[in-house]
C-alpha cells in the first residue's frame, strides 16, 4: 500500500511514498511489520513478510513455496492433502503409507472417502454390499456366511431354514424332527397341541405325539391291568396271541408268580405257571 499515513507506528519513519502494512488500524512499515507481526514458516522457519503469500494449517503457517508433501515434496497449494503426527502429505504418499486396504478389492481406500468398518475390516462403500442382490449394506442388519455378507431378506431367501408346519423361517434355534425343520412353538403333539419341545413324544405315521395321546389312541392295552402298554424308556412287554402285558404284570392268575422268561400255560383267558396249570 502507498501512504496516506504519515508515520510507521513503531519506528514513527514517515511513510511517505512508502509501502507499508495496516494491523488493528495502525500502520507499520514492511520491516517494522515483518520484525513484529511475521509468522514463522514451518518448513525454513524464516519469517513469512508481509508481500508473501502465508499459507495457514491448524495454527502453523508456510511459505507457499515451502507448502509441499513431507515424502514426495510436491506442492500442496490447492491439492488435498492430509496430515499424520503433524506431518503434511499429499493424498497418493498418505494412502501409499497409512491408509487402509478395502477388504474386498484390497485397493487403497482414499482420504475423504467414506470407510465402512465391519468385523475389524475395512471396506469401501460400493464394496460393502449384499452378496446377493448387490445392494448397499451401510448400516442395515446384515448376516455373513462364508465370509460373504448377506442383507437379512436375501439371507433368509437363500439359506434360513423354513419351518415345515408355518412354513416361515426360523430365525434362531427351532427343532429337527424326520429331516425337518420346526419352530419349537410349531412342533406340538398331534393330537392335543401341546408344545414337545423338549418333552418325550412318540411318533405315529409320521406324526408327533405325546405320550399321554399316543396311549389313549394307539397304544396296546395290557391284558390284565389295562393300561396302555407304551414301551418308553425300554419297559418291557410281553405278548402272546394277540394279547399283551406288561412285563410286571405277566403272572400266574393264581400263585401270581412272575411269568417272565418262565414256562407257562394257558386256560381259558388266564395264563398260569406251569405248577397251578398241572394241578
Amino acid at each position: 500500500m502507498t501512504s496516506g499515513h504519515t508515520d510507521c507506528h513503531f519506528c514513527l519513519q514517515s511513510l511517505r511514498g512508502r509501502k507499508y502494512a495496516l494491523r488493528e488500524e495502525n500502520a507499520y512499515c514492511v520491516p517494522c511489520y515483518d520484525s513484529l507481526y511475521a509468522n514463522p514458516c514451518e518448513e525454513c522457519k524464516q519469517p513469512i513478510e508481509c508481500n508473501s503469500k502465508d499459507l495457514a494449517y491448524k495454527g502453523r503457517h508456510w511459505h507457499e513455496g515451502c507448502f509441499r508433501c513431507a515424502k514426495c515434496s510436491r506442492s500442496l497449494v490447492e491439492k488435498p492433502f492430509a496430515a499424520k503426527d503433524e506431518v503434511l502429505l499429499c493424498t497418493e504418499c498418505y494412502s501409499d503409507e497409512y491408509s487402509s486396504k478395502c477388504f474386498h478389492c484390497q485397493k487403497t481406500i482414499m482420504p475423504g472417502s467414506r470407510k465402512m468398518e465391519f468385523k475389524g475390516s475395512s471396506w469401501h462403500e460400493s464394496c460393502f454390499v449384499c452378496q446377493y442382490c448387490r445392494q448397499p449394506l451401510g448400516t442395515k442388519p446384515l448376516i455373513t456366511k462364508d465370509n460373504e455378507n448377506y442383507c437379512v431378506p436375501c439371507f433368509e431367501k437363500q439359506f434360513a431354514h423354513h419351518c415345515y408346519a408355518c412354513k416361515k423361517v426360523i430365525t434362531s434355534g427351532g427343532v429337527t424332527y424326520h429331516d425337518q425343520p420346526w419352530h419349537k412353538e410349531c412342533f406340538v403333539c398331534a393330537g392335543c397341541k401341546t408344545q414337545l419341545s423338549g418333552q418325550r413324544f412318540i411318533s405315529k405315521d409320521e406324526y408327533p405325539y405325546c405320550v399321554d395321546c399316543f396311549s389313549r389312541f394307539y397304544a396296546e392295552k395290557c391284558a390284565t391291568c389295562k393300561k396302555p402298554i407304551t414301551a418308553l424308556g425300554g419297559a418291557k412287554y410281553i405278548s402272546f396271541e394277540e394279547r399283551q402285558w406288561h412285563g410286571e404284570c405277566f403272572n400266574c392268575a393264581k400263585c401270581s408268580v412272575s411269568l417272565v422268561g418262565q414256562e407257562f400255560l394257558t386256560r381259558q383267558d388266564d395264563i398260569l405257571c406251569h405248577k397251578c396249570g398241572s394241578a
